[in-house]
């Protein structure tokens, strides 16, 4: 039976409905109006009028000398990093042929897509990973042409270490407009931005419910956001790191879902006072404060048995397992966006640097389905070709089954390559 040592805030009635119509009247400004929207949209939510929405080479020429010599090798770095893991995935993508029987020949091709919007959010800190993370595993995929939408900064340009990761990463077009009105033009495309197949990349709620109105019309990754951690620790975690672990997501947004799950209650009680600790010394404690107070959990299990049910019913976001012998244990967590285990395995290594990407599932969403990866840009798709032989093995079965059905046209293509004529 499980015990709240701290449970989060009840969590108020959605507007829901005032967001989906908000973005809805955005995307229907932009597909009428285009460029001139953006321009609209940009000014009336980011304080800036811009004149020229795509980026130029010159501009990102100035903010690669712009940047310190450090930054520029640290997003090298990273970027090294999430190229490499995202060329092992491709690598287990194969392409074959087979006789299955005798005649019948089937097969798998893997295709990219041919082009992505990848977006990559503004707000309180210059995200330099998240152009990485969707940026990428495409280019590693082979799609032929990424398109990059970002908003500017408060002084009218994107920040420059995010432009040089964007196009480090392998953009090919980087574009200044951001929040719904990006995603509209992504989809549908205005003067100056072309539309996209798919559209990858977090957001805030406007970006999110963008891409579930433009879903259909476009390709989208997933609905991710708010960000969610949850640590999993027995009696030999330090409570020190798990408190760091927690935070370190709970800065991000005062709407972030961070939890612990322990069988253990005297760390329980100790975590939750070193979190008060760390949050006297930590610069972003307003945001991270809010976020703990409201969205913040600490569970209480019997056994880790117990703890394990619990993570698997939760499917967090990240997960990240602190516990005695913990290699021994992974295989019984099922549902989980991204994977941490042991103590030196922080959440913060793949947020940045360590390689596997962090647009990830959230809200109960890691049940069904992973994070972002090189896969999400690739279309395996079969394809068949059957001779005599394999005639004589499939029509019977077919035109019996098509006779069942009452599907007469059916029965007809089958029968024709059997008989050469059709029966009436």
């Amino acid at each position: 039976m499980v015990k709240y040592i701290k449970q989060m805030e009840e969590i108020q009635a959605s507007e829901g409905r005032n967001l989906e119509q908000n973005v809805s009247a955005i995307i229907n400004n932009v597909r009428k109006n285009g460029d001139s929207a953006l321009k609209e949209y940009t000014e009336k939510f980011d304080g800036i009028a811009i004149q020229d929405l795509r980026v130029s080479s010159e501009e990102i020429q100035k903010a690669m000398k712009g940047i310190p010599a450090t930054l520029l090798e640290d997003i090298k770095f990273s970027i090294e990093r999430i190229k490499a893991f995202a060329e092992a995935q491709r690598r287990t993508l194969t392409e074959f042929e087979q006789e299955m029987i005798p005649g019948v020949y089937l097969g798998q091709k893997v295709i990219p897509i041919e082009s992505v919007g990848a977006y990559v959010p503004g707000g309180r800190y210059p995200l330099l990973s998240s152009a990485q993370m969707a940026v990428i595993p495409a280019k590693a995929a082979g799609v032929s042409n990424i398109r990059v939408a970002t908003p500017p900064t408060k002084d009218g340009v994107i920040h420059p270490a995010v432009l040089c990761a964007a196009h480090l990463s392998g953009a090919d077009e980087i574009y200044s407009v951001g929040g719904a009105q990006a995603i509209a033009a992504l989809a549908y495309g205005t003067e100056t931005i072309k539309p996209v197949n798919k559209i990858s990349g977090p957001g805030n709620r406007f970006v999110t419910e963008a891409k579930r109105q433009v879903n259909g019309t476009v390709g989208i990754d997933l609905l991710a956001g708010p960000s969610e951690v949850l640590v999993v620790a027995d009696k030999s975690a330090k409570v020190d790191f798990i408190a760091t672990d927690l935070l370190a997501q709970a800065e991000h947004d005062i709407e972030t879902h961070v939890v612990l799950v322990t069988d253990n209650e005297a760390l329980a009680h100790n975590v939750l006072e070193e979190i008060e600790n760390q949050l006297t010394t930590l610069s972003t404690a307003e945001v991270a404060r809010a976020a703990w107070s409201k969205r913040g959990q600490i569970i209480l299990t019997e056994n880790l048995e117990e703890s394990v049910k619990v993570t698997n019913d939760i499917a967090p976001e990240h997960l990240h397992v602190q516990i005695e012998n913990v290699y021994d244990h992974k295989d019984k967590f099922t549902n989980y966006g991204s994977l941490f285990l042991g103590g030196n395995s922080p959440v913060v290594f793949a947020d940045k640097v360590c390689g596997t990407n962090h647009i990830l599932p959230t809200k109960g969403a890691a049940k069904y389905t992973g994070g972002v990866w090189v896969g999400t840009f690739l279309k395996v798709v079969t394809y068949q070709k059957v001779d005599e032989t394999g005639v004589q093995q499939l029509a019977p079965h077919c035109i019996r089954q098509s006779d069942r059905e009452g599907l007469i046209g059916h029965r007809r293509s089958a029968e024709i390559r059997l008989n050469g004529k059709i029966s009436l």
